[in-house]
C-alpha cells in the first residue's frame, strides 16, 4: 500500500503513548528503527501519569493506576530507566470487630508480629499455618510463570510442566478460587483478604464458572516472581516520564495532540491517518503497534468490534491534613494506612456486594481498599505539605460496575463515594471528612472516578481497567507467537488487551517490539 506524495514512512507508527508504548517505541529506536507515536491528549503516559489534581496543592498524585508489580526488571535494565520502586513493610491491615470490641488483622512487619496477628484474631495458629502454606505455593508459582511473560507463548501444557505442581494448578488454573480458599481457610476476614486479589477490576463471584477471577487472581500473585506490589517512587508518572526519555533519547518521534483515526493495511505496509488541532494528516509504517484497546483497534482498522468491555471499579484520590485515628487503638495509623487498608471485603460481604451488584443495585456495604503512598514515598509531596504531616490516600472500590452509572453517572458516583466513605469510617476514631485537606478554592481535597468516567478521560472500554477480560498466559488457538498479533501481519496489539496484557507491566510493549524485530 503505497503512502501518499509526502506522507513519511516509519519502520513503526505507534497508536497511543500509554506505558506499554512508550516500552515498544524505546525497544524498536534502541534497534535502529524509525519509530513515531502518535498521542491523542497533550501528554503521554496513558493511565501511569501524576498529576495535581487539586487546585493551588503541590502534591503529585498517581491519579488512576497506582501501585507496581508486573513490571519485569529486565525492561528496566534493557531501556536504562531512571526508576525504581519502594518496597512496603505491612502488607496489609483489615479492621474487624470481634465480639464488640474492635480489632483487625496486621499482615507484616516481620513473621513472628504477623503470627501473633493472625492467632490473636483468629484464636489459634490454625490460619497462619493455612496462610504461610497457600502463600508459598502461589509464591512457586510466581517463581516459574513470571519469567514466561517475556518470552513467547508457552503452550498451556508447556506451562503447566512449567508449575511442575499438579495441586497449585488446579487450584489456580482450573477450579474456581474460591474452593482453594475455601478448603485452605475458615476465618471470613481472612477468606476475604485473599479473595480481593482476584477481584480488582474484574467483576466476579469466588465462584464464577468463567474463572475470570481466577486469572485476576494470577496476575496478582505473579509480580516480578514474588506477587509483591511496590509503591512507584516519584509517583507513576517517574515511571512514563522515564520511558518517554528512552524513547527519545533512542530516536523515537513523540508526537502528541495527533489522534489516530484510521489504519489502512494491506499486511505488509500501512498508511495510519490522524488528526490533529491543524487538520489531518498521514504516516506510512511498516508495522503499526496499537497500545489501545481492541474495540479501539477494531474501530480504527475497520474489524468487526469485540464483545463489550465493563469495568467495576471505584478510583478515589484523597489529600489529607493528617492519617485518621483508628478505632482499634492497638494498631498505628502509620502503619495501618501504609500497606492495603481493607473495608467491608469480608468473604461474605464480598459475595453480598458482589450479588446485588449483579442485581442492579448499589451493593450496601461498597467493599475498597486503601493505601498511603506518602508514607513510603513523601516525594510526591511539596516540602511544606510534608512538614506539616499532610498524607494522601488512595482508594479503589470493588463490584460497582458500569452498568450501575447508566441512569446518573454524576448522581450514582455521589451516593456511591458517600457508601464507602462510611464503611471506613466505621472502623475509624474520627470522621475522615475532618482529616481531608482543602484546595486553593476551599474544596475538600477528594476526587472519584467511576467506570464511566474511566471511558471518557482515559478512552478504557467501558471503563475496563485491563481493557477487556484478562487472558491466561499461555498459548490458545488464535493468540499467536507473541500474544500482541492480530488478523493484519503488520499490525499488532501492544496494550493491556493483548495476551499477558493489563496492570502496569511494559510486557504487551516489549512483546509486541519482540515481535517486530524477530525475536
Amino acid at each position: 500500500m503505497p503512502a501518499h506524495e509526502g506522507t513519511r514512512t516509519y519502520d513503526a507508527v505507534i497508536v497511543g503513548g500509554g506505558h506499554n508504548g512508550l516500552v515498544a517505541a524505546a525497544y524498536l529506536a534502541r534497534a535502529g528503527r524509525s519509530v513515531l507515536v502518535l498521542e491523542r491528549l497533550d501528554h503521554t503516559g496513558g493511565a501511569a501519569v501524576s498529576t495535581r489534581p487539586f487546585a493551588g496543592v503541590d502534591a503529585r498524585l498517581s491519579r488512576y493506576s497506582y501501585l507496581v508489580s508486573l513490571l519485569p526488571d529486565k525492561i528496566v535494565r534493557d531501556l536504562g530507566l531512571d526508576f525504581r520502586v519502594q518496597g512496603r513493610t505491612i502488607s496489609s491491615y483489615t479492621p474487624a470487630e470481634r465480639g464488640g470490641r474492635a480489632t483487625g488483622l496486621l499482615v507484616g512487619g516481620g513473621e513472628k508480629r504477623t503470627r501473633e496477628a493472625f492467632a490473636a484474631l483468629t484464636g489459634g495458629e490454625r490460619e497462619y499455618a493455612a496462610w504461610q502454606r497457600f502463600y508459598g505455593m502461589t509464591g512457586q508459582v510466581a517463581e516459574r510463570v513470571f519469567p514466561t511473560l517475556t518470552e513467547p507463548l508457552p503452550t498451556r501444557e508447556e506451562l503447566r510442566r512449567r508449575v511442575d505442581d499438579e495441586t497449585a494448578w488446579r487450584a489456580l488454573f482450573e477450579e474456581p478460587i474460591g474452593v482453594a480458599i475455601e478448603a485452605n481457610f475458615s476465618d471470613d476476614l481472612v477468606r476475604g483478604v485473599v479473595l480481593t486479589d482476584a477481584l480488582i477490576g474484574t467483576f466476579a463471584d469466588a465462584h464464577d464458572a468463567s474463572l475470570a477471577q481466577n486469572r485476576c487472581f494470577l496476575y496478582h500473585v505473579i509480580g516480578g516472581g514474588t506477587g509483591a506490589w511496590d509503591v512507584p517512587v516519584g509517583g507513576m508518572g517517574a515511571l512514563t516520564d522515564a520511558l518517554a526519555g528512552a524513547a527519545r533519547a533512542a530516536g523515537a518521534v513523540i508526537a502528541t495532540g495527533h489522534e489516530a483515526v484510521r489504519i489502512d493495511t494491506d499486511g505488509q505496509t500501512a498508511e495510519v491517518t490522524y488528526r490533529t488541532a491543524d487538520g489531518e494528516g498521514t504516516a506510512g509504517a511498516r508495522h503499526v503497534l496499537v497500545n489501545a484497546s481492541p474495540r479501539e483497534l477494531a474501530a480504527l482498522s475497520g474489524d468487526t468490534a469485540p464483545e463489550p468491555a465493563e469495568g467495576a471499579q471505584l478510583k478515589v484520590n484523597m489529600l489529607l491534613k493528617r492519617l485518621p485515628r483508628l478505632r482499634d487503638s492497638a494498631v498505628d495509623p502509620r502503619e495501618a494506612f501504609a500497606g492495603t487498608f481493607h473495608i467491608a471485603e469480608g468473604y461474605g460481604q464480598l459475595a453480598a456486594a458482589h450479588a446485588q451488584a449483579a442485581a442492579g443495585e448499589l451493593p450496601a456495604a461498597p467493599p475498597s481498599e486503601i493505601y498511603c503512598h506518602s508514607l513510603t514515598d513523601p516525594s510526591i509531596l511539596g516540602p511544606d505539605l510534608a512538614a506539616r504531616g499532610y498524607q494522601t490516600l488512595t482508594l479503589f472500590g470493588l463490584h460497582t460496575p458500569a452498568r450501575l452509572f447508566a441512569r446518573d453517572n454524576d448522581a450514582v458516583r455521589d451516593e456511591l463515594l458517600k457508601a464507602t466513605l462510611a464503611q471506613l469510617d466505621a472502623h475509624l476514631a474520627e470522621p475522615l471528612a475532618d482529616c481531608l485537606a482543602t484546595d486553593a478554592d476551599g474544596r475538600p481535597c477528594i476526587e472519584a472516578k467511576t467506570p464511566l468516567d474511566l471511558e471518557r478521560d482515559l478512552g478504557l472500554p467501558g471503563g475496563n481497567i485491563f481493557h477487556r477480560a484478562l487472558s491466561w498466559p499461555y498459548a490458545q488457538e488464535d493468540t499467536g507467537r507473541w500474544g500482541v498479533e492480530t488478523r493484519h501481519a503488520n499490525v499488532l496489539l501492544c496494550g493491556a488487551g493483548a495476551v499477558r496484557g493489563g496492570g502496569v507491566s511494559g510486557v504487551p510493549g516489549h512483546n509486541a517490539a519482540m515481535a517486530v524485530l524477530g525475536e
